[in-house]
């Protein structure tokens, strides 16, 4: 197996910055951080004065596979994420058909391997084939490798349905991942509504909508002693309820996206309604995202995820009320969101956001997992190089990813990853760095 000594970085372990600058790899493992480290049959990797970070993981991104890889599948999402300077990526369970039996678990968790880039984890589905009636068999699914339960795209059904896997679950199985939506508030609804919906015509979905399923997890995990993930929150009514049930002692936890951090609804009305930026939750006032920093810098919120979404640009490049939900982002989102905490909440510290990308979402894995996202001598090497000075274009023609729509195309951002290396392999490089 490759050493590798890491020399001349200034190294984040994932909860804050260390005076040590070298760190050598062996066997997959980081065998030892220091200063002044020498190893003679290691290969070297220069830092400058370049960032050392743990791998990045996000809990929450769209594969498309099974059946529909034509807009992504665990090959290329696997590369997109290791050229996004991720190393842990969990995919998301709704695909055709939904991961809702161990053997779609066992055929994410091998096909994901094989792809020997980032590492794909599956979530499973709460209900059977996603439907929204019966519930998984959850034990058999986690003992697959299954990491959350959530029938993502979709709130569970019921509440009936959430309580059974909340109490199911409770606090040994993996978390159960809520997608907040009241759905007869949601439906039909193509922007936030508001100035955007109030400019276009365009039926608006309220924040209400989320805030009315966020008030449904808790009152349910108050009710089991269980504990509940709330993805992408997007809404400051939703912050602050998930704010007060972890003052009140209640195991509830959230997290936001890197799209919901850095835009709002101006950037649609700004772009002339390109369907670039229709998502779900859809952008959000100026308040709503003020709302989510705040929630950010407090411990409201404990991990920013990408919810990439690839969709095939026959699919997407289309009017914005038929087009589909989501942005495509696994490879320009830490990116984006360094060059916009840089110009726009430098006061943000910068070992908070990395935080939020690394220690914090590997701490909501299972046990088996919580090893990663830090860099500790006998942790796995999975580790990220990060240029603050790089500035480059992005180019969705040449992504890894299939997906070649982006509301952030063409626009140019400093602060990339520029290394990717998951158990000690380097799984991907920068070409500039070649």
């Amino acid at each position: 197996m490759e050493k590798f000594l890491f020399k001349g970085f200034k190294i984040f372990n994932g909860k804050e910055f260390i005076e040590d600058d070298c760190l050598l790899v062996e066997d997959g493992k980081i065998a030892k951080i220091g200063t002044g480290l020498e190893c003679a049959d290691a290969e070297v990797v220069e830092g400058n004065g370049r960032l050392l970070t743990p791998g990045f993981i996000d809990l929450h991104a769209h594969f498309r596979d099974p059946g529909l890889e034509w807009n992504e599948d665990l090959k290329s999402g696997a590369m997109a994420g290791a050229a996004g300077g991720f190393t842990t990526l969990v995919a998301m369970p709704n695909t055709k058909p939904a991961v809702s039996e161990p053997a779609l678990v066992e055929y994410v968790l091998s096909h994901g391997a094989a792809a020997k880039a980032a590492r794909i984890l599956p979530a499973g589905c709460v209900s059977k084939k996603r439907e929204g009636k019966e519930i998984c068999e959850m034990e058999k699914m986690a003992e697959a490798g299954a990491v959350f339960f959530t029938d993502d795209g979709s709130p569970v059904a019921t509440s009936h349905l959430l309580r059974l896997a909340l109490l199911y679950t409770g606090k040994r199985l993996p978390r159960v991942m809520e997608h907040p939506e009241e759905i007869s508030l949601f439906q039909g609804g193509q922007v936030h509504e508001g100035r955007v919906s109030a400019m276009s015509g365009l039926k608006g979905i309220p924040g209400a909508s989320e805030e009315i399923d966020v008030a449904r997890g808790i009152a349910l995990v108050r009710d089991t002693g269980s504990r509940i993930h709330f993805t992408h929150i997007s809404c400051a009514g939703a912050v602050e309820l998930i704010r007060n049930a972890k003052r009140a002692g209640l195991d509830v936890t959230c997290d936001t996206t890197f799209h919901h951090l850095t835009l709002n609804e101006n950037a649609v009305i700004g772009s002339g309604y390109n369907s670039r930026f229709k998502v779900n939750p859809p952008l959000r006032s100026v308040e709503d995202q003020r709302a989510l920093w705040e929630g950010l810098i407090d411990g409201t919120i404990d991990a920013i995820v990408t919810d990439h979404a690839p969709w095939h640009m026959d699919e997407k490049d289309e009017p914005f009320q038929e087009a589909p939900f989501g942005i495509a982002s696994l490879e320009c989102a830490a990116a984006v969101l360094l060059d916009y905490r840089a110009k726009n909440h430098p006061e943000v510290p910068l070992e908070l956001i990395f935080t939020k990308m690394t220690s914090a979402p590997a701490a909501l894995l299972p046990e088996k997992w919580q090893g990663l996202g830090v860099i500790a001598e006998g942790a796995s090497a999975d580790l990220t190089v990060v240029d603050e000075e790089r500035t480059r274009i992005v180019d969705c023609q040449t992504w890894k990813s299939k997906a070649r729509c982006c509301p952030w195309e063409g626009m140019a951002f400093t602060g990339w990853p520029v290394m990717t290396f998951v158990e000690g392999r380097k799984i991907w490089q920068d070409d500039e760095e070649l």
